[in-house]
This record gives structure tokens, sequence and C-alpha cells, in this order.
């Protein structure tokens, strides 16, 4: 290999579609070696493209978590399905993460005949193997491959790594060859205080599991840095109704506290600096119906 071949570098984006709750923020996590994107048990939790940074030798790859491909109901659903779309319009590499025991779902069908009327050329990912067995993924893929024809199929578990090295190989090697776009130590270009809302809501929902629906929001209002190197964070927590506000809170302010405690402590993980943390709970009944919600998160708000 010739010393130019050596220090050529490759730099693109890689769209990761699927179905809701297919795994695509847990695959991007791995790839990048962190938490980039939220991960929760409940469906349609990634509401924006989010963008992960992985170095794989040579290659930097631009990840972008896209949200959960689905029959949009709401205004905020339409912006959610459309920003997944529209990142596979853009990508240089589209890859379809589907999770093999849920199998071909109306979701999963309706994505590949989205990528056969659009024309776009995607790669095949089917997660969750450990928990399926061979034959079943052989027919799976067959069924895939006749609604649209995928460029390759891998076998991964997200969960547990297998399969995601080599997956992230030859996504590094797919990509036109180029300069870095960001450094080679940044891990997403989410800025702190949005990175830090998202953190917040993945504790929300985990620790109001059913007990609340798909009705709250966080926002970071504030972020004071102070002369000892750690800072003051202010976030609301929006609810559509006052029931719910109660919920959030919890008995004497326990379920709040306990959101605020585990949202902390991740976030100081991440971001390797002391958080000064504190959450308030507001009633907003249509927060998702306003246009700056939509503008901060990259969503379009006319989207049809």
């Amino acid at each position: 290999m010739s010393k130019q071949a050596q220090t050529e570098t490759r730099c693109g984006v890689v769209a990761v579609m699927g179905a809701p709750n297919a795994g695509k923020s847990t695959l991007v996590n791995r790839m990048v070696g962190s938490k980039v994107s939220i991960v929760s048990p409940k469906v349609q939790t990634t509401r924006t493209k989010v963008t992960g940074i992985a170095m794989e030798g040579r290659a930097q790859i631009i990840l972008l978590d896209t949200p959960g491909v689905f029959a949009p109901k709401r205004r905020l659903d339409r912006a959610m399905v459309d920003a997944a779309w529209r990142s596979a319009g853009d990508a240089d590499v589209v890859l379809v993460l589907v999770d093999a025991r849920r199998g071909l779902d109306e979701e999963t069908q309706a994505i590949a005949a989205g990528l056969a009327q659009r024309k776009i050329a995607a790669a095949l990912a089917l997660n969750k193997i450990d928990l399926v067995k061979p034959p079943a993924l052989l027919a799976l893929t067959a069924k895939l491959n006749e609604l649209h024809k995928f460029t390759d199929t891998f076998m991964i578990s997200a969960e547990n790594g297998d399969g995601v090295a080599d997956l992230k190989r030859e996504l590094a090697g797919r990509l036109p060859q180029g300069p870095f776009l960001y450094p080679e130590d940044d891990l997403t270009d989410m800025p702190a205080r949005l990175l830090a809302a998202e953190v917040t809501r993945e504790h929300a929902f985990r620790q109001l599991r059913e007990e609340l629906p798909y009705s709250l929001t966080v926002e970071t209002e504030s972020w004071e840095e102070q002369k000892d190197g750690s800072a003051k964070v202010n976030q609301v927590v929006f609810v559509r109704k006052e029931g719910q506000r109660k919920i959030v809170i919890g008995e004497g302010g326990a379920r709040i506290k306990a959101i605020g405690s585990a949202s902390r402590a991740e976030l100081q993980r991440i971001l390797e600096r002391k958080l000064h943390l504190f959450l308030h709970v507001k009633v907003s009944e249509k927060w998702d119906e306003e246009r700056d919600y939509f503008k901060s998160w990259g969503l379009e708000y006319d989207a049809k």
C-alpha cells in the first residue's frame, strides 16, 4: 500500500432507518462508543435525527439516528417521519435496521416500499439475531429482498455487539474520500443543552413507565457556566394536563427528584463535568403544536 493510500481519509453520512424500536439508537450508541441518542423500551423515542460521530481507521462515519418510520397521525408524527426520509435522501449510505424478532411488520414493509419508490439504495441489517433461529433469519432476508433489493445483508445484535464491528468496517469502506468534518474526538454535533434535554427525557420515560403516555417533552431553559467549571442547568418538563404534572412530580416531589438525580449522574459522566440540575414541571396543552419546538429540533413544522 502506498503512503498516500495509507493517509487518505474518508468521511460521509450514514442514515440509520427502521421501524420504531428496531434498535437504531442502541446501534448508533454502540458504534460511537458513547451515549449520543436516548434509548427507551417505549417506541417512537427518537424525535429528530441525532448525529453520532464514529471513527473507523481513517474514516469518519457521521451516523444519523433517524426517527422511526410509522403511519403518522399528528403534526409531530408527520415531522418525525419526514425527517427520517429527508435523512435517507441526503445520506451517502442508507442502512435499514429490522428487528428480526418482529419480522416483516407493516412499518418495515412501508420502509422497503418507500425506498423502492424513491429509488434509494440501502443495506439491510437484521438486529437481535441472538433471539431468532437461523432459518427464520434467512426467510426474513428473502422476504425483505422481494420488496426492495438491498445491496447487502448484515446479521447483528446491537445490544451485545455481535456483528457490529464488521458492519462498522463495511460502512466506513463505502464512504467517499474526503477530509473529516469534525475533530476526531467529537462524539456528536448535538449542543450540550439539547443532549441534556434528551437525557432527562429518557429518564422521565424510564421512571414513569406506563403511567404517562407520550405527552411530555423536556427543554433546557438555561445553561449557566460557573467559575469552578461546573454548570447550572434549569430544565422544564412540559406535560399536557395538570393530572400529568402531578404524576411527574410524584408524592412529595419524589419522582421528579429521582428523574433529576438519574439524569444529572448520566450527564456528568457523558460531559465529564459537574452539573447542578434543576427540574420544573409545567402544563402546556399544545407544546407539540408550537413552531419554535419544531425549529429547535430541526423538524419541518409543515411536513406533509
